[in-house]
């Protein structure tokens, strides 16, 4: 018998996490669905948008953070992306630009998804993308 699997939620790392919840939830429109209880401060929280879930998590405790990101810890966050099925890429440009996020308009991949890419404050890369086919 298989195993029986009812979603995904990545858990990120981050240096800022009043950063990164801007980003989020505040830009892309996540809900905060959970989190270790220190709201912005949060040492962790559960993020929500639509059917898909994401955790952060700071990558470094209370008091330990340097003041800038260790470049080697985060060399490969470019290498990391999280992909999010979104029936209207061009919308969810619109909406990401009315935020205030400076990003190229969505293209159309070789195998027919149309995608729209961003960075996080982080570096990692997210795209919200749909399969022309389906539009």
């Amino acid at each position: 018998m298989p195993i029986d699997v009812k979603g995904l939620s990545p858990l990120l790392s981050v240096f800022d996490m009043p950063a990164s919840l801007a980003f989020y939830r505040d830009k892309l429109g996540f809900r905060v669905t959970g989190d270790s209880g220190q709201s912005d401060e949060s040492g962790w929280v559960m993020l929500e948008l639509g059917a898909s879930t994401i955790m952060l998590n700071t990558a470094y405790d209370d008091g330990e953070r340097p003041l800038e990101p260790d470049p080697a810890r985060i060399a490969a966050h470019c290498d990391t992306c999280l992909y999010f099925g979104c029936p209207d890429v061009e919308t969810a440009y619109d909406h990401l630009r009315s935020n205030g996020i400076k990003l190229d308009p969505p293209t159309v991949a070789p195998y027919g998804m149309k995608q729209l890419y961003v960075t996080d404050p982080d570096g990692y890369n997210i795209c919200f993308q749909w399969s022309v086919g389906d539009e």
